[in-house]
């Protein structure tokens, strides 16, 4: 059972056996109508509706596939991000080894220092402070200081150029998750309001028939879910 149901069975055969339901309902209608007044043909054609459109719209749905999908960018982004980071940093140690004044202040203002212990523990928000960091200081002259010591230019604009995009990455993460809690509260609500009104006729109309063992079973939510398994059981075999 999914989290937040007020049924113990899969989304699929509550689904399903709430449309069996309410096709029994139908037909048996001209009698059932006789207990409650807003038990109507038109009622009878509008919760057929609601259960398609639930089937339809919420069933098999995955609200956390968009947050996988956004996580699994932001992995692949981070990924390289590191990787340039660190090839950086290994450059500035050998080629400053002589200097360690200077490769101590150029790591430091490029944000290596508070930032860089965080960065290889998998923590996002300091690899994006460490990026935005190292592109607000990475000034002209500095990078010209730095290349003139054999490191490839293209490996610091790569560097500056994750800032941005591993920032949207990560934003775009974090509102997923958000939405995902929203999705699975819908679709919770949905199923659970669809249940509640099958089970409420359940009730009444079980009652009404239960001197017809037949006709009660149609009304009988755990009889119709066994039933539907039993048959598919069958068929499968």
């Amino acid at each position: 059972m999914a989290k937040n149901r007020n049924y113990n069975y899969s989304d699929v055969d509550m689904a399903l056996a709430s449309k069996t339901i309410a096709g029994s309902f139908k037909t048996n209608l001209p009698e059932l109508s006789t207990v409650r007044t807003n038990w109507t043909p038109e009622y009878a054609d509008e919760l057929a509706v609601k259960i398609d459109d639930a089937i339809e719209n919420h069933l098999g749905i995955d609200p956390k596939k968009e947050l996988r999908d956004a996580s699994s960018n932001l992995s692949s982004v981070m990924g390289p991000a590191k990787r340039d980071l660190s090839t950086f940093k290994t450059q500035v140690d050998d080629d400053f080894k002589s200097d360690s004044a200077k490769k101590k202040e150029i790591l430091k203002n490029l944000g290596f220092n508070k930032n860089l212990r965080a960065v290889q523990k998998g923590d996002q928000e300091a690899l994006i402070e460490l990026l935005y960091t190292f592109k607000k200081n990475m000034t002209d002259t500095l990078k010209q200081e730095i290349t003139a010591k054999g490191m490839n230019p293209v490996l610091i604009d790569n560097i500056i150029g994750y800032a941005d995009t591993v920032k949207t990455a990560n934003v775009t993460q974090e509102s997923f998750k958000e939405t995902t809690k929203d999705i699975s509260q819908e679709v919770a609500d949905v199923f659970n309001a669809i249940y509640d009104e099958i089970i409420g006729i359940c009730k009444i109309a079980s009652n009404f028939y239960q001197y017809e063992p037949l006709k009660k079973e149609l009304f009988t939510f755990s009889k119709v879910v066994s039933n539907m398994n039993a048959a598919k059981k069958k068929a499968s075999e």
